[in-house]
């Protein structure tokens, strides 16, 4: 194994720690959320799963972008499954289990949706697209759904061990993903600034504040839903985009757009989330909704 395969290993584990600490503080209540709020559920797909490919196809057709560029920002608009979600969407969501059940939900439908939505562009496209369903459900199976449902069964039957364990799998994963991703950057620093020109960069960009204001403005903002939905809505998952993209046009390399893309999204996500975490969400009452975490059940 090669430094950037242990790398990419390293990133890999650092998720699902990650990930698995989330569960380790999550009910199988969080996990059925949006089931039990089919409004909110309704919206959340609308924004992930309809108006981000259309905003991506919009940016691709307007903007003079080079091909890889083209290719990173539609499969990135498939794949709306953030496993990061909940460490973000702790800074700005009240303790109702949206972007638990956000993550494990997405995931889930990713599996049928993302194929069928390729198909749909590549058919407007006149292109061959396809994304077997199989490849869709091992990349979120392993990223997002397997740690996430392993800490939600920890902790439902083993509550003192997920109690005492949480916080430390969190801190380990936290600190791996941080000098796993700054190594990464180091390493790849030339090859960002290379493909850092004005026209991909506003393209990102644009992809990213889209995405915030679209989820942000369906979402709503009882609990803080709209932070979170915006959240969601620009942060999508680069491994199953680079499995999108490397099954349709596995010549084209997009690995150092999809680490530009998450640069761009993190930097432009910082005044959002300050922004977002200012607002005071006007939160429904919350009697009447089974499953829901008391006070003290944080997932943060």
């Amino acid at each position: 194994m090669d430094p950037k395969q242990m790398l990419l290993l390293a990133l890999m584990i650092s998720i699902m720690l990650t990930v698995f600490g989330f569960g380790l503080r999550a009910s199988f209540g969080d996990l059925l959320y949006l089931v039990r709020h089919p409004g909110l559920l309704s919206r959340t797909l609308m924004s992930m799963f309809v108006i981000m490919p259309i905003v991506a196809v919009v940016l691709v057709s307007v903007f003079d972008l080079d091909p890889g560029v083209k290719i990173a920002l539609v499969a990135l608009a498939l794949s709306p499954v953030p496993p990061m979600l909940p460490n973000k969407a702790s800074k700005v969501e009240d303790e109702d289990g949206y972007s638990i059940a956000l993550v494990a939900t997405m995931a889930l439908l990713s599996i049928i949706i993302a194929p069928v939505a390729l198909n749909i562009l590549g058919q407007l496209a006149g292109r061959d697209l396809a994304m077997p369903a199989s490849v869709v459900a091992a990349t979120v199976v392993k990223s997002a759904l397997a740690p996430l449902l392993a800490g939600v069964l920890v902790r439902h039957f083993l509550p003192g061990v997920a109690a005492r364990i949480a916080k430390p799998v969190s801190t380990i994963g936290g600190i791996l993903l941080a000098v796993a991703a700054l190594i990464l950057l180091v390493v790849t620093a030339s090859t960002l600034m290379a493909l850092a020109t004005p026209k991909t960069l506003l393209a990102i960009a644009a992809f990213v504040v889209i995405g915030f204001v679209t989820g942000h403005l369906i979402g709503g903002q009882d609990h803080g839903h709209g932070a979170v939905l915006g959240l969601a809505s620009a942060t999508r998952h680069p491994g199953l985009a680079m499995a999108i993209a490397s099954t349709n046009f596995p010549t084209e390399r997009i690995g150092g757009i999809l680490l530009l893309y998450l640069l761009v999204g993190a930097i432009v996500g910082i005044p959002y989330v300050k922004w977002a975490k200012s607002r005071p969400a006007s939160a429904s009452p919350r009697g009447g909704h089974p499953g829901v975490r008391p006070a003290g059940g944080s997932v943060r």
